[in-house]
């Protein structure tokens, strides 16, 4: 029900390794970034004059593979003719970054990308900066650093069409890709908001009929309304893969038109006393974060769940008293059952899986937790994984899970690593 075009929410992205001068002041006397006018960005920046500064708000990124969320933080930078001093010579135009929480952190090497957003994609802003300082073409940027070879930057590479990248920018493509849910789901955890989805008035009125909008519904409860009205032909057994996409599709999409409805009725009442309490609105928007982590993580689980109970899989969750394997460790799936994991030998018809919306570095996790079984499978929806990581996940014999569709994010020289789902159910059937 959202848009998979990416030109629906970017007018233009551009992509380079920082160099020295780049990343450190010392190396320039200032922060500031040339070239972008190579990769067509006076397009979405405008052209200055001699005597003007062009001035944008600009949400600044720093996120690796090793730390669960980013840093993150608004500020704004300036597109200037660095020779504007110098009326008798062309010009020469440069953006300024101005000292942040972000800007700190980033290192010569590190990729760097920016983007021109489309009007509200990025609404919410941590600093409201002086209007009258703002040119007539100016909005939103995005502005991404992570470390040279993460998979941030393979995703983000895969997602634009940046097939070729080094330190001079490269202009990206808004529409190299379908904007798939592992995609959408990495950039709404950076601050991109998709809006609402096609046709959200009609199904908030059924999402009100059926659980009221005062409170949110369990997981279980919302994952099996979402497998319930889901409006296409599925098949669970025919095509597991696709129809493990659909439901996590469908369900995201109701969650996030019910989700906003409580959360604006919320934002309408006020927080404290006085309606004005800061704390009490910090408080409320953590737990919309946190919510959204946790269910996303429960909702992966239950319709997994639910696709092996349809192609007759004996199964069992390391749920509930008894459920676990050595070290009282919990695999999130065991097949067939925990008994006769302890009852078997080592290797011989017994199977673990691991579940994980992503990876990042959490897929060690799954390591430890079925001493018996020399090979681990993990079922993720990540995208475009870096290859050091699926080198490192081979290595400690990790097998990765992937819905078909995603397999096309990854590198050639991957995609015969990865199994479908169809795969995995085909494994534990033949046992």
């Amino acid at each position: 029900m959202f848009s998979d075009k990416l030109s629906d929410y970017f007018e233009g992205v551009a992509a380079k390794y920082l160099s020295a001068v780049d990343a450190e002041p010392s190396k320039s006397n200032q922060h500031e970034i040339g070239g972008l006018p190579s990769a067509g960005f006076k397009k979405y920046l405008g052209i200055p004059g001699k005597q003007e500064e062009y001035r944008f708000r600009a949400r600044q990124i720093y996120i690796t593979d090793e730390t669960e969320d980013p840093v993150t933080c608004d500020s704004q930078v300036t597109w200037y003719d660095s020779r504007r001093k110098s009326l008798n010579r062309g010009p020469e135009y440069r953006l300024y970054y101005y000292d942040s929480p972000v800007i700190n952190l980033i290192n010569p090497g590190d990729f760097f990308l920016i983007a021109k957003l489309q009007e509200g994609v990025i609404p919410a802003q941590l600093i409201e900066p002086n209007p009258e300082l703002f040119s007539a073409e100016a909005g939103n940027l995005l502005m991404i650093f992570t470390p040279a070879g993460s998979s941030i930057e393979h995703q983000l590479r895969v997602m634009f069409g940046l097939d070729k990248v080094d330190e001079s920018f490269s202009a990206g493509k808004e529409d190299a890709i379908s904007l798939l849910l592992p995609l959408r789901m990495m950039l709404e955890d950076i601050g991109i908001d998709f809006g609402e989805p096609k046709d959200s008035d009609d199904w908030l009125k059924v999402l009100l009929d059926k659980f009221g909008g005062a409170t949110f519904p369990t997981t279980a409860a919302f994952s099996s309304f979402a497998r319930e009205t889901i409006g296409k032909v599925v098949s669970p057994i025919d095509d597991p893969d696709a129809t493990l996409m659909a439901w996590m599709e469908h369900e995201e999409s109701l969650f996030r038109i019910y989700e906003r409805n409580i959360v604006q009725e919320r934002l309408r009442a006020g927080f404290g006393n006085n309606g004005e309490d800061v704390d009490a609105f910090i408080d409320f928007s953590l737990s919309v974060q946190n919510r959204r982590k946790s269910r996303v993580g429960h909702a992966f689980e239950g319709h997994i769940g639910c696709l092996f109970d349809q192609n007759g899989l004996q199964y069992e969750q390391g749920r509930g008293k008894g459920k676990v394997t050595e070290n009282n460790a919990k695999p999130d799936f065991i097949f067939p059952s925990f008994e006769a994991y302890h009852a078997a030998e080592p290797n011989t018809g017994i199977y673990m899986l691991g579940a994980k919306t992503t990876c990042k570095d959490r897929w060690r996790q799954i390591l430890p937790e079925a001493n018996k079984i020399s090979t681990k499978h993990l079922i993720t929806l990540e995208a475009a994984i870096s290859e050091q990581q699926t080198f490192e996940m081979q290595h400690h014999q990790v097998q990765l899970v992937i819905p078909a569709a995603i397999h096309a994010t990854y590198k050639s020289s991957q995609v015969d690593y990865l199994w479908t789902v169809a795969d995995f159910i085909g494994l534990v059937n033949k046992t």
